[in-house]
């Protein structure tokens, strides 16, 4: 059978071609793609050539655990249907909606052990931000926001929003968002932020030393989160920060870089700086968590947050182009793009 395939084959530069898939192998299953997300601030970083060529594309996935060059396949977000079992399987697993970290492409076979099986309370969209609120989840095992904690967030993309909307269930003081784009501000605010800022704006650090109750910077955040995939966002998260608080970096910068000030207050005020990452665990919880239970957890939040919402653009993969240059160019007017795929 053909299918379409999504590559990236250098800087800006995307291609949809077919190519041949052989049915599944005895043991596999074989998938057809209904939907599948575009992580904005990983892909983008691919798309624009900007990934470090010293690290594999991402060594937990099978399908991505080499290094990075172009041509590449990518994605890791895919929702789809079984149409075609494996002769050593249960045929209960046909008709079954899955999810897969799979790189964009209408088709593809896997081992159900890779597979995890989407309740049938999620949409398929839905079921498609599951790696990005697993990754909103780790942050919060990361930051781990105390009750009565005065908590900021940088950076309010799918997953800034994410983590936002997760920290709005939890009894802190007060939760402040920051983010350079109206609709995202918007977004935040409803997702439970008690407020969401400019960061361009001159008026921004008073507004939070207001809101925070607290001069800036000598009083501060207790939490900060800084996930705007900006490196400079890391020196206004620690001039954020109080004495003793607490900075996590989600961000993925690939290859950028950008001076930070690590002199003067950051030196006197024992900031502790956390890099958090979705693909391992914090090593203090791997005796009782594991990926199979914060999936699980994730799948639960995505029940609880219907975060379909945050989708502003539908693009159908033939035109997988424009959904870049989207997110690329008019990032204002993007928060999640998903790609859809036609039932063959």
């Amino acid at each position: 059978m053909k299918r379409l395939v999504l590559q990236f084959t250098g800087p800006y530069q995307t291609s949809i071609h077919e190519e041949t898939l052989s049915g599944p192998a005895p043991h596999e299953v074989l998938v057809q793609t209904l939907v599948s997300a575009i992580s904005p601030g990983t892909e983008l970083l691919l798309y624009r050539g900007q990934w470090p060529e010293n690290i594999p594309v991402d060594e937990t996935i099978p399908a991505l655990a080499r290094k990075f060059a172009f041509p590449l396949k990518y994605g890791y977000a895919a929702v789809g249907r079984v149409v075609s079992v494996g002769s050593d399987l249960n045929s209960g697993w046909l008709g079954k909606t899955v999810f897969s970290f799979n790189p964009h492409e209408s088709h593809f076979t896997a081992n159900p052990e890779h597979l995890i099986q989407v309740p049938e309370t999620l949409s398929p969209e839905e079921a498609a931000f599951l790696p990005n609120m697993e990754t909103a989840v780790s942050f919060l095992m990361d930051g781990r926001p105390m009750i009565g904690e005065r908590v900021v967030v940088f950076g309010q993309g799918v997953v800034g929003l994410l983590t936002t909307s997760l920290l709005a269930r939890c009894p802190l003081s007060i939760v402040v968002t920051f983010d350079k784009y109206p609709l995202r501000r918007i977004k935040s605010r409803a997702l439970g932020a008690n407020a969401s800022l400019d960061p361009m704006d001159p008026k921004t650090k008073d507004s939070l030393a207001e809101l925070l109750g607290t001069s800036i910077p000598e009083g501060g955040a207790d939490l900060a989160y800084e996930l705007s995939g900006n490196p400079s966002a890391l020196d206004q998260a620690i001039l954020a920060t109080g004495f003793g608080g607490r900075i996590v970096v989600g961000s993925w910068y690939g290859g950028k870089r950008a001076d930070i000030d690590f002199g003067g207050r950051f030196h006197r005020s024992r900031i502790h700086i956390v890099s958090s990452q979705v693909s391992r665990l914090s090593p203090e919880l791997t005796g009782r968590w594991n990926k199979s239970r914060r999936i699980l957890l994730a799948l639960r939040m995505l029940e609880d947050t219907g975060p379909a919402h945050l989708i502003t653009h539908r693009i159908p993969i033939q035109q997988a182009a424009e959904a870049y240059a989207i997110l690329d160019q008019s990032p204002d007017t993007a928060i999640q793009v998903i790609l859809t795929y036609e039932e063959n």
